[in-house]
C-alpha cells in the first residue's frame, strides 16, 4: 500500500480486513489518507467511534449489502441490518464518509443502484461514494448528476470497467463533468 501512496499525488483511500487499531496504523503509517472499516464497524461495539475520534475525518465506513441487508464477513453472512439503518448507525458512530457497494452488482458492469443511492442520500450526512455494477460512461454520468435533497454522491468507484479497457480513466473523469445529459 505504501508503494501506491506514494506513486500517486491524489489521496488514497484503502479498507478490507481492517479489524484492529494496528490495522489501521499500519494503513495510515503507509501514506494512506482514509481507512474503510466495514464488518468490524457493525461487529465491534465502539471500534469505528474509537477509530474515528484518533484520525478525525480519516475513517470511513464500508457497508456492503445485497437487495438491502448488510452482509458482512466478505459478503459471506447477513447482519439483520438494513443498509439505510446501517449507513445512519455507522455516520452517528464517526464514518466521515460511507462507502456503499450493491454486492448483486459488484463487477458486473450491469449498472449501478442509482434509486438506492438516490435514497441513501436522503438520510446520510457524510459523503456518500457509490460502488458496484458501473460499467460505462453513461453509468458514471447518471452517479455524477445523482441529487436527493441537495445533496450528491461525493464520487464512485470503478473496478473491472477501467481494468477491461472500456474506458480510461481521463475519460471517467470528463464524463462526470459538464451538464447533465
Amino acid at each position: 500500500m505504501a508503494a501506491i501512496a506514494a506513486a500517486v499525488s491524489i489521496p488514497v483511500q484503502a479498507g478490507g480486513g481492517v479489524r484492529s487499531q494496528a490495522d489501521a496504523e499500519e494503513l495510515f503509517g503507509a501514506g494512506v489518507a482514509r481507512v474503510i472499516i466495514g464488518t468490524a464497524a457493525l461487529c465491534q461495539p465502539g471500534f469505528l467511534s474509537g477509530l474515528a475520534g484518533r484520525w478525525p475525518g480519516r475513517v470511513a465506513a464500508g457497508v456492503d449489502h445485497f437487495n438491502g441487508e448488510v452482509r458482512i464477513k466478505g459478503w459471506a453472512e447477513g447482519s439483520g441490518h438494513k443498509v439505510a439503518a446501517a449507513v445512519t448507525e455507522l455516520t452517528e458512530a464517526g464514518a466521515a464518509a460511507v462507502v456503499v457497494t450493491e454486492i448483486s452488482r459488484d463487477g458486473l458492469m450491469v449498472g449501478p443502484d442509482v434509486a438506492g443511492y438516490r435514497a441513501l442520500l436522503e438520510v446520510c450526512d457524510v459523503p456518500l461514494i457509490a460502488s458496484g455494477g458501473v460499467g460505462s460512461l453513461e453509468h458514471l454520468r447518471r452517479l455524477a448528476w445523482l441529487q436527493a435533497s441537495g445533496r450528491h454522491l461525493a464520487g464512485a468507484i470503478v473496478g473491472r470497467a477501467i481494468y477491461e479497457g472500456r474506458f480510461s480513466v481521463p475519460d471517467a473523469v470528463a464524463a462526470t463533468r459538464g451538464q447533465p445529459s
